[in-house]
């Protein structure tokens, strides 16, 4: 029997996203979610897409363990079980690979040693991966575990962009350096960007725009990334739903100095209450322009701060790209809001971009244009597909044999 299935793990500190594909078609076979993780209210909500069935369990799921073994009896009901001999492999998504991992990695004791020594740099994330591996190692310790990592398109990135300029010394010692995030998805659209202009990746230079509820945009120049805005954390670059993005580092100094507030309260005053929600009290760009549309200033201006953020990182990458081809919105509100989208390029006719009004208003799972016909650098929407790229890579590293 052939071994095409690869199950897909994102495991977060409460949760385990999953989907089961099947790669001879990249077509799903079942997709679900387990919230809560440790919770007397955890949920489990599974979707098995060949029969259309959803099923949910409500209850306490005491931790990964316990969330993965549910996991595996709903694929058991389904007849898809993680005892198939069709499973080729389990993918996980590990969002901190620093500069150790560069591409896919089967994982061993060295690998999990590498990804716990990258804990202080993605202390929220990075943990909660590591769990979900050793979980799904313990299930399955016969079946290849891949490892597939956020930073890895990143990493193509030259030292003139990557390095901040503090002694190298200090930088080297603490692994302090850009590595940027989302790099499945960055890598996936611009991909997917170039098929829609019918040319290969390798001919086509593209600005990538993800942007949800974290978001980051790359410069990506012939299918390699050469900058990123996200940097040794997410927190860097965009303004996001709760994350401040580019900030004045004294402004950390001042918080602390004049402002009495301890380090952890301006870890989460930048992370957790700043961005849109630090702004105007609404992360959801939909109630955003709900308020926008009644006339609600603070709504407004904080949207046109995350415009005019938006603006700078496309003018600054395409001076570093010096030709762009195609400039591609994707994530939650790149992928559905158009307001963002015609505000994000107004004013840039010079640098040719503009989009359709009645193109952009098009609501659409599918990759498209929206640029006009004439422009001469064409702004696409692509939706992003990380489940299927953590899948394409994991499947790709453990072969199509057995």
């Amino acid at each position: 029997m052939s071994r095409t299935r690869v199950l897909v793990l994102n495991s977060g500190s409460s949760s385990v996203k999953y989907q089961l594909l099947d790669m001879q078609g990249s077509s799903r076979l079942a997709v679900g979610l387990v919230e809560r993780i440790g919770e007397q209210t955890s949920r489990l909500t599974h979707t098995c897409v060949t029969s259309g069935d959803t099923r949910e369990q409500n209850g306490p799921i005491a931790d990964h363990d316990a969330a993965l073994k549910a996991v595996a009896e709903e694929l058991a009901w389904d007849g898809i079980g993680l005892d198939s001999p069709e499973l080729a492999a389990i993918g996980h998504r590990v969002v901190h690979g620093g500069m150790f991992f560069t591409e896919p990695t089967i994982v061993d004791d060295e690998v999990l040693t590498e990804i716990e020594r990258l804990i202080p740099v993605a202390p929220l994330h990075n943990p909660a991966n590591l769990t979900g591996i050793r979980t799904a190692m313990a299930l399955r310790p016969d079946l290849p575990q891949v490892a597939v990592f956020d930073t890895a398109f990143h990493t193509t990135m030259p030292e003139s962009a990557a390095r901040y300029a503090i002694d190298p010394k200090v930088a080297d010692r603490l692994r302090i350096r850009r590595y940027g995030f989302h790099g499945t998805s960055h890598a996936y659209v611009s991909r997917e960007t170039a098929k829609l202009l019918g040319r290969a990746p390798e001919d086509v230079n593209v600005i990538v725009l993800h942007l949800g509820n974290g978001a980051s945009a790359s410069a990506v120049k012939g299918g390699r990334c050469v900058d990123t805005s996200m940097g040794l954390t997410p927190l860097e670059g965009l303004v996001m739903g709760t994350r401040s993005g580019d900030l004045d580092p004294a402004v950390i100094f001042h918080l602390q100095r004049v402002g009495g507030m301890s380090m952890d309260e301006i870890d989460t005053l930048l992370n957790k209450r700043s961005g849109l929600f630090g702004l105007c009290g609404d992360n959801d760009m939909r109630e955003i322009r709900r308020r926008i549309d009644e006339g609600d200033a603070e709504a407004q201006l904080a949207f046109d701060i995350y415009i005019h953020r938006l603006k700078k990182y496309i003018g600054a990458y395409y001076a570093v790209l010096g030709r762009v081809d195609a400039v591609a919105f994707t994530a939650g509100v790149g992928e559905n809001a158009s307001p963002v989208r015609e505000a994000a390029v107004a004013g840039l006719e010079e640098l040719g971009l503009a989009v359709d009004p009645a193109l952009n208003a098009v609501r659409s799972d599918r990759p498209r244009l929206i640029s006009p016909a004439d422009a001469r650098v064409a702004v696409a929407v692509a939706p992003t597909d990380e489940e299927l790229e953590i899948a394409t890579q994991t499947y790709a590293l453990v072969g199509k044999s057995g």
